[in-house]
């Protein structure tokens, strides 16, 4: 989480929201990206879903079945979405997102019938740093 928390802060300080994340296979960093929705002008370049590109291409597959995806905020629906379709084995994230998370908060994505592959979850991994980080970022821009 830590090295999601140093993308976090890249996109931070490039202007982006602060979005760090890193996909991990055996123990080896293969992806690591930050939010770049304003520097890219794609509404769709969130921090996971380009990592979840840059793995892929790495891999040759679409498949990351033995990834591990580490986020400093809970995913949204559509990133959720690219996770599940990603076959992704664990997500770590960070800080919660009541308002648009939709991981364990909103429409608990992977709890969905619908859903083709739900990740083992783990929540609240580095949240205080993830949301202070948040915090201090908006605070600045208001």
């Amino acid at each position: 989480m830590d090295l999601a928390l140093a993308a976090a802060q890249s996109a931070a300080e490039a202007g982006e929201v602060p979005i760090g994340c890193v996909i991990v296979r055996a123990g080896a960093v293969i992806a690591t990206a930050g939010n770049r929705t304003l520097t890219d002008r794609d509404p769709t370049a969130h921090a996971e879903l380009l990592a979840i590109r840059e793995a892929a291409r790495k891999l040759g597959s679409e498949r990351l079945v033995d990834c591990d995806l580490y986020v400093t905020l809970e995913p949204c629906t559509m990133c959720a979405g690219a996770i599940s379709f990603a076959r992704i084995r664990r997500l770590y994230f960070a800080a919660f997102d009541p308002k648009g998370g939709a991981v364990e908060s909103g429409v608990r994505f992977f709890g969905q019938p619908t859903c083709h592959h739900a990740p083992e979850i783990y929540s609240g991994v580095g949240e205080r740093e993830a949301a202070a980080m948040l915090r201090e970022f908006f605070r600045a821009r208001r």
